[in-house]
């Protein structure tokens, strides 16, 4: 073997020690100060807030419904247009009882007929009674009679006790059949009478539901508010499609039995449903402040309080928003007549109070292998390091393990010293790059 030359082995320590300064060199990305924008880490005490929009709905609403009424559809002849303030125990819907009174007067005609048939009734059984009676006296006393001549038998001719006996027993036959008779006939009559009975009741219960329904016709607030006209889904039939408007119920128009035709909604309650980003979940609860602003009254504020924060995301199996969204309630506080359900809303959420928080703009985060970066400058270049996302806040993320005051970048090095070395030569040293 060939003993190693002092030549070669300097040379090879010179080159391996150029190789490990290279390797230093590309561990951070240098630029001049003109070419990166920076900005420097802030500390200081910071209360979330998130913007959202949302919806004024009421959370006290009462339906009103066509009556149950059988015997096809039901005409409007009262009903007051939409956003009618109304009190409870005022008419807001009335529909036409010409039918019902018909029904009525029909039903009050059959109870004074069956009632007559009654009192027939019970005066027929009375006279029959009475006439059955004679008769049954009758008979007994022509069956005794009978029996008093047959004892006379041993002092009359055998032709005559023969006649005797069978005068006997006719009279015999005879009160049995009539004592049958007189029970059929009673039996009978307390039949008519219970049938005159039962129609007298399915007149008297026909009456007082036609009674009913004419009071069912009139429907009034079971609530003070806002009277909502709906639309007039009864006449399509069920058939509907996309695009069609139909339009509100009112006055001449049918609905059918237990058709919602409108609402009365308190307008006292209101609240507003919003939506938030996953990322801002945690930092809101209920009871914390909120801001709305109603874009229908400009210029004035209404505060407001988080009622439920949503455990679970709305979002779907196809949905394409990979932020999930989580729905939060807002009551509104106070009264104001001139709020309404439906006027759209901007918001201001106050959140989570944050001590001495160190905050970056948003778009000085960057990803990198699964991980949240920023690039801190040192000494003219930028190093990754990584930091922990506590909160978003209006374009703002509070972050940890950054000290306060430290310069980052707000554009990402590596893509720009990439964009730089493509358009300039080898020989420039505008950029040292490397990949950590």
């Amino acid at each position: 073997m060939n003993p190693i030359r002092p030549q070669s082995l300097a040379l090879f320590v010179v080159l391996f020690l150029t190789q490990l300064c290279a390797a230093c060199h590309n561990s951070a990305v240098h630029a001049a100060d003109s070419d990166i924008p920076t900005t420097r880490a802030q500390q200081s005490d910071l209360q979330l807030t998130v913007s959202a929009t949302g919806t004024l709905r009421t959370i006290t609403t009462k339906p009103i419904t066509a009556p149950p009424i059988a015997g096809g559809t039901l005409q409007i002849v009262q009903l007051p247009r939409t956003g009618t303030y109304v009190h409870v125990g005022d008419v807001v819907l009335e529909f036409d009882p010409s039918a019902q009174e018909y029904n009525l007067a029909q039903n009050r005609s059959d109870l004074l007929q069956a009632e007559q048939e009654i009192v027939k009734a019970k005066a027929d059984a009375l006279v029959q009674a009475a006439e059955d009676q004679t008769a049954l006296l009758k008979a007994r006393y022509a069956r005794r009679r009978a029996e008093l001549e047959v004892s006379k038998n041993e002092l009359v001719s055998t032709i005559d006790a023969q006649k005797n006996d069978l005068t006997l027993d006719e009279s015999k036959r005879a009160l049995a059949q009539l004592e049958i008779d007189i029970k059929s006939r009673s039996v009978s009559n307390q039949a008519g009478l219970r049938l005159s009975e039962e129609k007298r009741n399915k007149a008297t219960l026909a009456m007082q539901q036609a009674e009913q329904n004419i009071r069912n016709m009139k429907i009034t607030s079971p609530i003070d508010g806002l009277l909502v006209i709906h639309a007039n889904a009864d006449t399509i039939s069920g058939f509907f499609f996309d695009g069609m408007t139909l339009p509100d119920y009112h006055v001449g128009d049918q609905a059918n039995p237990g058709s919602v035709v409108a609402e009365v909604i308190d307008p006292a309650r209101l609240e507003i449903s919003t939506q938030i980003d996953e990322t801002q979940h945690g930092n809101f609860k209920p009871g914390q402040s909120v801001e709305a602003r109603i874009e229908a009254i400009p210029g004035e504020a209404f505060k407001g309080q988080i009622q439920t924060v949503a455990g679970s995301s709305g979002a779907g199996f196809f949905d394409d928003d990979q932020l999930h969204k989580f729905e939060v309630l807002v009551r509104i506080e106070g009264t104001d007549a001139r709020l309404r359900p439906g006027f759209a809303a901007k918001l201001i959420l106050l959140g989570n109070k944050m001590p001495n928080a160190i905050t970056i703009p948003a778009g000085a985060i960057f990803d990198r292998n699964g991980k949240k970066i920023v690039y801190r400058k040192r000494a003219g270049s930028f190093e990754a390091q990584d930091v922990k996302i506590l909160a978003f806040t209006e374009g703002r993320v509070v972050v940890e393990g950054l000290p306060a005051g430290t310069e980052i970048a707000l554009v990402n090095p590596e893509i720009q010293q990439n964009s730089r070395d493509k358009n300039t030569s080898a020989t420039n040293p505008g950029f040292g790059v490397a990949a950590n």
